[in-house]
């Protein structure tokens, strides 16, 4: 990855207290895990930020990278990579991933 999209992805991550990168976006998501991820972040009612990594090859590839996490989607808490969609289904189902979303900040609060 370069130290361009490196600094993108990094930007990205840290100016959004909850960051999901997927395919598609929260309306029309392009896959399946992308939309199961959407829809508990909608459940939870907090509002988060999206980015379609089919837009950009290089952020794509990069998010990989950047957590050393093979798969998309990828959410990012406070700056903090969480997980992919089944860590993020089985903290949904724990209810472990409320608490998470409640101790950030979002700009509409």
């Amino acid at each position: 990855m370069s130290d361009e999209t490196q600094q993108k992805i990094d930007d990205i991550v840290k100016k959004y207290p909850i960051m999901v990168f997927m395919k598609g976006n929260p309306e029309q998501p392009q896959c399946g895990f992308s939309a199961r991820v959407a829809m508990i972040l909608k459940d939870h009612g907090k509002p988060f930020a999206s980015f379609d990594v089919l837009s950009d090859p290089s952020i794509r590839e990069g998010i990989k990278v950047y957590a050393n996490w093979p798969t998309i989607p990828q959410l990012y808490i406070g700056g903090e990579f969480v997980g992919g969609s089944d860590i993020i289904s089985e903290m949904y189902m724990n209810n472990e991933l409320q608490p998470m979303l409640d101790a950030v900040s979002t700009d509409s609060e």
